[in-house]
């Protein structure tokens, strides 16, 4: 099987369109966080280093908009309960983050003062 390139230059690209639903640093943390399994919001905002409530918010507002999470309501009166889930396509990112993990590792940047940066 060949490796078919897109033309990610185009806007009509159905990767380009992936790439830009999945562009958010905030988007990417929270996958991460979420294939451990189902979370509240409150346990998500404290994995989620440097993140928002807003912030938080908005962002799985938008990938429950995008299929990518699912909002699971335990308890329906006051104080409210409610969790979040990657959806089946959500938990098809994993193995694709994973190679960017990998890749990252194979490639990190020295770390010791001095030290020549990465080169390809």
């Amino acid at each position: 099987m060949s490796l078919v390139i897109p033309d990610v230059l185009e806007e009509s690209c159905t990767t380009r369109q992936a790439l830009e639903r999945l562009a958010s640093k905030w988007r990417v943390l929270l996958i991460y966080a979420l294939l451990a399994g189902p979370q509240r919001h409150s346990e998500l905002r404290r994995r989620v280093a440097g993140i928002t409530q807003k912030v938080l918010t908005a962002t799985l507002r938008d990938m429950e908009h995008d299929g990518l999470v699912e909002r699971r309501v335990l308890k329906d009166t006051p104080p409210q309960h409610v969790e979040y889930a990657l959806t089946a396509l959500g938990k098809t990112l994993q193995e694709p983050l994973a190679a960017i993990c990998a890749w990252a590792t194979e490639h990190s940047a020295p770390s010791q003062p001095g030290a020549a940066p990465y080169r390809p």
